[in-house]
């Protein structure tokens, strides 16, 4: 009887034994299947990394937005997010554009620009009026409108993409430059030259050379410009480099450089005291009125020149659909 008795208690022991081996396996792979997941939850293979674009959508241009839009869509199979600024009043209507046509299938966030950052930024004289709409200068505040993506596309509301936008994505920028242009240099035919008047590509169409503080950044008149419709940009240089800042120093540089001029009057009394001369502070424009007269464009020349790197520019081509 002791001896069959202690068979049990080693036969009770191997039992509990091998149900907690078996409890420790079930245990441990659950553990492991759930790290799996974890891992693949932050890394999905197979998910393609999403394209930001921003573009604008002003009141009187939502159809022209909306056909950039869709040229974009309808020409590529690459992951898309579409970020679609617009004043707060415009808001509702960009959605209902977007949610009541084809376009509802596209993956886009609507985003308020809001205009008090331009405060006391822009001159009101412009030659132009039409480039002083607050949302031409949205491509100066990138990374205050897209946050959590390395590389963004900017794109004006005028353009149409024939191509994959994929292929403008993958453009590569130089180390430490934070943005990607299409440069100016072609030129038109001789013949054609009469009908391009006012569109330039050279900084003198930007720039007013005569003024101290033009001539004293060092650029040639004749260095090619660039045109900012199209940026492929780097978030990180652009906020490590403090790009907005500096674009903000130019514009306030235009709105405040002038001088004190006194002019000689006839007298006037003030009590029994003549009053002669009167004191007027003459406010001077930086940037060219007469032909390129680019009000977003003068303050990118001037703190991106040298230093940004170019694309195909088929990505680019200016003056289709110009009516002379």
């Amino acid at each position: 009887m002791a001896l069959l008795r202690k068979i049990n208690q080693v036969l009770l022991v191997l039992l509990v034994l091998t149900l907690c081996g078996i409890l420790y396996k079930k245990v441990r792979k659950g553990a492991v299947l759930k790290n799996k997941a974890d891992d693949n939850s932050e890394s999905p293979e197979g998910v393609e990394e999403e394209i930001p674009v921003v573009i604008c959508a002003a009141a009187g241009r939502m159809g022209a937005a909306m056909a950039a839009i869709n040229s974009i869509y309808s020409n590529t199979d690459a992951n898309i997010v579409f970020y679609v600024v617009g004043l707060r009043s415009t808001l509702p209507r960009i959605r209902k554009w977007i949610e009541h046509s084809k376009l509802r299938e596209i993956n886009f966030r609507i985003v308020e620009f809001n205009p008090v950052v331009l405060k006391g930024k822009i001159r009101p004289d412009s030659s132009r009026p039409e480039l002083l709409q607050p949302l031409n200068f949205v491509r100066f505040y990138l990374p205050l409108l897209v946050h959590q993506h390395e590389k963004v596309i900017y794109l004006d509301d005028d353009v149409i993409v024939q191509g994959d936008i994929q292929e403008l994505y993958d453009t590569t920028l130089a180390l430490g430059h934070a943005a990607a242009f299409s440069d100016d240099c072609d030129l038109p035919s001789a013949q054609d030259i009469h009908r391009l008047v006012g569109l330039q590509n050279t900084y003198m169409g930007y720039l007013d050379y005569r003024k101290k503080t033009i001539k004293d950044l060092g650029i040639s008149p004749s260095t090619c410009s660039f045109n900012p419709g199209v940026i492929v940009a780097n978030m990180t240089e652009w906020k490590h480099q403090r790009i907005t800042k500096q674009l903000e120093k130019w514009m306030q540089k235009n709105v405040e450089t002038g001088c004190h001029i006194s002019i000689y009057l006839l007298p006037v009394y003030e009590g029994s005291r003549p009053i002669f001369l009167k004191s007027y502070f003459l406010r001077e424009n930086l940037y060219s009125s007469s032909l390129g007269g680019g009000v977003a464009t003068s303050p990118m020349l001037i703190v991106f020149h040298g230093k940004y790197s170019t694309f195909n520019p088929l990505w680019h081509v200016r003056h289709l659909g110009l009516e002379p």
